[in-house]
């Protein structure tokens, strides 16, 4: 499907590398003078809690590589950024790609689904629809994951589409994807925005001129958020329809 999406939006970035059109800057966030029409919604520790997956699967490929297993409270800190970073961190460079592929051999049928949709969250969807806001899910988690998670909770039926990155690693910065993502629905990013729980989310948004919402229910702190640029924020699911709506 990547390339039929890039003969769309025309050219694309390297695949290996987020594009370099627009550096990230470290002005404020922009701000939208009105409403959102189109939202693109993080995936884990935004729409999902997917705790008990991530950082059970961390932990078996870390027991597969004969290295210390910490407790899954230790792990959060994996939960949002790009896979293969987190393994970077935990058994360098050299294991990371090993590290994922373990990781993989679990998730694909067990971790996947340790996982559970914030209560709140499909009210607000519901409530947004309703605004006629178009819904996407913008993830640095690989696509075919992302679907899969979608299918079983019941959420596919709110969003028009999911965008996620490649199991090769491309895609995984925010930043290209995002571009990928308005390059194809050919949607101007200051009528866009982002919705997100990491200073990763943030910085996509940012570095696209997207106007960004952080929430606090998450695994991202708000002191992280606000590092990346972020002004606006949730704190629970229920406040996201007065964010994105009202600008409260």
């Amino acid at each position: 499907h990547g390339d039929a999406h890039r003969a769309l939006s025309g050219a694309a970035p390297h695949a290996d590398r987020a594009p370099t059109a627009r550096r990230p800057r470290a002005d404020p966030m922009p701000t939208s003078p009105r409403a959102p029409s189109v939202v693109f919604f993080d995936l884990d520790g935004t729409l999902t809690d997917p705790k008990p997956g991530i950082t059970g699967c961390i932990q078996y490929a870390l027991e597969r590589l004969g290295e210390p297993v910490p407790g899954q409270d230790a792990l959060e800190w994996c939960i949002g950024p790009p896979l293969i970073d987190s393994f970077e961190k935990l058994v360098g460079v050299e294991r990371a790609g090993q590290g994922v592929d373990l990781y993989r051999e679990r998730f694909g049928d067990v971790g996947l689904f340790e996982n559970q949709v914030y209560p709140g969250i499909p009210a607000a969807l519901s409530s947004l629809l309703e605004c006629d806001l178009r819904l996407f899910v913008a993830s640095s988690k690989p696509k075919v994951y992302v679907d899969r998670i979608l299918e079983h909770f019941d959420l596919v039926a709110y969003f028009e589409k999911s965008y996620g990155s490649n199991l090769d690693g491309t895609r995984t910065d925010k930043r290209e994807l995002l571009w990928h993502a308005l390059a194809t629905e050919r949607v101007v990013a200051a009528e866009a925005m982002m919705v997100g729980d990491r200073g990763a989310d943030a910085v996509g948004a940012l570095h696209n001129e997207m106007p960004f919402l952080g929430v606090l229910y998450g695994y991202g702190s708000r002191k992280e958020l606000e590092q990346a640029g972020a002004t606006r924020f949730a704190a629970r699911p229920r406040d996201l329809v007065a964010s994105l709506v009202e600008g409260s």
